[in-house]
């Protein structure tokens, strides 16, 4: 069966998923990002995210996902992830088995419902 499609901002994400984002991309975003076509017709970027359950398409241009990094105390100057962030976050969530099998980042296949209020 495959999973539900959700494509959401990343403000509107749940802490638990932001953090398990934050694992799968612990260099930052702005690498990752991906282009879609929105329900309008629009080009549009998001970052892929994949949980057992859903699979997400985080709405954010390459100047939000620097913004994000940037002002997110969890990351350093360079855009990383602090390793004290790291091991807090890898501790919490070491039952997500999802985080390290699922997300490649290699699916361009998006097929995901737009607005949906999913966390």
């Amino acid at each position: 069966m495959s999973k539900p499609r959700i494509i959401k901002d990343y403000e509107k994400l749940s802490e638990k998923v932001i953090e398990q984002i934050k694992l799968v991309y612990p260099m930052g975003f702005t690498k990752h990002l991906v282009t879609f076509t929105n329900k309008n017709g629009e080009f549009k970027k998001g970052l892929p995210f994949e949980t057992e359950e859903y699979y997400y398409l985080i709405r954010m241009s390459l100047a939000e996902a620097e913004a994000i990094v940037e002002e997110d105390i969890d990351y350093n100057q360079d855009g990383n992830l602090k390793q004290s962030a790291k091991t807090k976050y890898e501790d919490k969530h070491e039952n997500e088995d999802f985080l390290n099998e699922l997300n490649s980042n290699s699916d361009n296949d998006l097929g995901i419902d737009e607005d949906e209020d999913v966390d």
